[in-house]
């Protein structure tokens, strides 16, 4: 299977990542601005062919898509093991930090967490297989390229992976707006498995039973929930200023 990543910014970053196999670049003809020819000149380097096409061959395979002038054609995304991402994060200077999607579904959320992961310094992303959103190029295009930079895990049973983690002796930290524990008063300084609700059931029951702690966000206004992406940037900037706190 083959599919389509859009955009300088993102083609830029599949490139560099090896676990995201281009095998093609589509480019519109007349584009050689510096951003497109630092593009092509690391496409020359890994030995990937570009092709040049005329703009509207572009508009038509990806309409309503901001793809400024070039795609990358790439082979299927190949996810981590979680072995790896526990090694990963367990070697990593100062506290681990992994998070995981209990069954987020849009790709919009699932891209913007995963920027605002590698923003804050988490160390691996866990998706079940299931009923969520996957690494896609709308995916990769949301996070604007940002997951190359962080370890993603896919897992067949999201229960056991967990259980997996807390033998390694992660603290399993659940998120949930109706929560009276304050991610204020929480002490983070721990090795930590954040773990994120899906938008419209928010924790699986099975998954709240592997929690040591539910957390929540007090709310200071008329809105009693966040969009999950933004709740992950509130409490992920917690964690760092708490963990970076001497």
């Amino acid at each position: 299977m083959v599919y389509m990543i859009p955009g300088l910014h993102s083609v830029k970053e599949a490139l560099l990542d090896n676990r995201t196999g281009i095998v093609e670049l589509w480019v519109s003809e007349g584009k050689d601005s510096a951003r497109v020819k630092e593009i092509l000149n690391i496409a020359d380097i890994k030995d990937v062919p570009v092709l040049y096409k005329k703009a509207y061959i572009l508009d038509d395979i990806l309409p309503g898509t901001t793809h400024q002038g070039i795609v990358a054609m790439a082979l299927e995304y190949t996810y981590f093991d979680l072995g790896e991402l526990i090694n990963v994060s367990l070697k990593a200077p100062g506290y681990a930090l992994l998070i995981v999607a209990d069954h987020i579904t849009d790709e919009g959320n699932l891209g913007a967490i995963i920027r605002t992961a590698v923003f804050f310094g988490a160390h691996g992303l866990v998706l079940p297989k299931d009923r969520s959103a996957k690494i896609t190029q709308n995916v990769m295009k949301r996070s604007s390229g940002a997951y190359v930079h962080l370890p993603i895990a896919r897992v067949v049973n999201l229960n056991r992976a967990l259980d997996t983690l807390n033998k390694k002796g992660f603290w399993i930290i659940g998120a949930a707006g109706e929560s009276m524990n304050s991610i204020y008063q929480f002490d983070w300084k721990r090795d930590l498995v954040l773990i994120l609700g899906s938008e419209d059931k928010g924790l699986s029951p099975s998954v709240r039973n592997k929690c040591h702690q539910i957390v929540g966000i007090p709310t200071a206004g008329n809105l009693n929930a966040l969009n999950v992406s933004v709740a992950t940037g509130v409490i992920l900037s917690e964690i760092v200023r708490q963990q970076s706190n001497k």
